[in-house]
């Protein structure tokens, strides 16, 4: 049973700004040390330890396993109302397990730091967010507020690539780790404490006992239908793509001859990119549905995967494919978070996502260490762009297939 509140405080324009703007600073901030960060960090790992990439993409992986186990009770648990303490406790500990990793120095300790900070991803990023504001403001009505929120969000590459880069050219990378675990505890746990307020939720649920079997049986009818099942193909393939190109790109461009400083720039046109294409989408595709908007975004995002595989190395080629990436991933954030109540379900956002994002954390989860090991094999990039390039191909087969059985509107 859910109640809808006739006009909570903070329900109107002026406090959707300001909910979306402090989320989507925290979002910058999340991103950027929790997850943008591990490529650069293992590299200086990798040169100060020489334990192999295999064994320090194999601690995301184990990360990652650990926070698809936890998605869908967090994703519950935001729509019961707990979302201001899963995201704020969940910063205040990156934190702390970040202050932590800048004193490792084995590699079992690696794993179980990089594990901790797996569980806290779930905690803190888009997903939850988007559930929080799912909560707050309706399924329907989320829309905007997943846009505004991922539009600042699509700065965290922008901001932090760079940023880290800096700080462990001044301070060493467990300088740089140190750093990000205030910025945690300070930033993030801050801003998600101040803005996530439960009583201005637009929706306000029944006793626990109900809302258990309201998302339960949410979740099951969401099941039944062979959109669920065609859009989890689709993000799972996306998840794999994407945290594959993610984590590699940096050794990627190194392994093909461009210098730190160029890797760092080309690298940095992720965030203007995801930036850029979201805003397209809201002036030119901002009513528009998104079955019909993801359909050519995935197009786009395998495109830019086939343009790594088949141009020839150059500076300005690869801009080009990190720009039409970007631009396509930007997007299909958005679409991502908007999708549920528009082609799956209205009720129980939080539940359905966080089913819907379990196996796609176990992609996301074995995406790096697949990499690092067909890497190995003969210490080269090229079958993981092949493999990518396939993860791309799945995706924009799945999103058609979902687009084509969800002809009929969510009633």
């Amino acid at each position: 049973m859910t109640e809808i509140a006739q006009s909570p405080p903070g329900a109107g324009a002026p406090g959707k700004m300001i909910f979306t703007g402090a989320l989507g600073i925290g979002q910058i901030c999340s991103w950027g040390a929790l997850y943008y960060a591990f490529p650069l960090i293992a590299e200086q790992i990798e040169r100060e330890t020489g334990w192999s990439r295999t064994s320090l993409y194999g601690a995301a992986t184990a990360g990652l396993l650990v926070a698809a186990a936890a998605s869908y009770p967090l994703g519950r648990a935001i729509d019961r109302g707990h979302g201001r303490a899963i995201m704020t406790g969940g910063s205040v500990l990156a934190g702390l397990v970040m202050l932590a990793w800048s004193q490792v120095s084995d590699l079992l300790g690696l794993y179980v730091i990089v594990g901790l900070l797996g569980v806290l991803q779930a905690a803190t990023l888009y997903e939850a967010a988007f559930a929080v504001a799912a909560r707050r403001f309706g399924a329907v009505g989320a829309r905007d507020a997943i846009v505004a929120v991922t539009l600042w969000g699509g700065f965290a590459s922008t901001v932090f690539i760079p940023l880290i880069q800096l700080m462990i050219d001044l301070w060493g990378w467990r300088g740089a780790v140190t750093a990000l675990g205030v910025i945690n505890l300070v930033v993030c746990a801050g801003l998600y404490g101040w803005a996530i307020r439960p009583e201005r939720d637009l929706i306000r649920h029944a006793p626990a006992g109900a809302q258990a079997a309201t998302g339960g049986a949410g979740v099951r009818q969401a099941m039944a239908s062979p959109v669920f099942w065609s859009l989890t193909l689709a993000y799972t393939a996306h998840a794999a793509v994407f945290t594959a190109f993610t984590f590699h790109l940096y050794p990627l461009l190194l392994e093909r001859g461009f210098a730190t400083a160029a890797v760092i720039a080309a690298m940095a046109v992720i965030g203007p990119g995801q930036v850029g294409g979201r805003i397209a989408m809201t002036v030119f595709a901002g009513k528009a549905p998104m079955r019909v908007v993801g359909s050519w975004v995935v197009a786009g995002f395998a495109l830019s995967l086939a343009m790594l595989v088949w141009l020839p190395p150059s500076f300005a080629g690869i801009v080009a494919v990190v720009a039409l990436y970007s631009v396509s991933n930007g997007i299909l954030t958005i679409v991502r978070g908007a999708s549920i109540p528009e082609m799956v379900s209205r009720q129980d956002y939080g539940a359905i996502a966080g089913a819907m994002n379990t196996p796609a954390i176990v992609a996301r989860a074995l995406a790096p260490l697949g990499a690092a090991a067909m890497w190995s094999v003969d210490q080269s990039y090229d079958p993981v762009l092949v493999a990518m390039l396939v993860g791309a191909v799945v995706l924009m087969a799945g999103f058609w297939a979902a687009a084509g059985f969800a002809r009929r509107p969510i009633s």
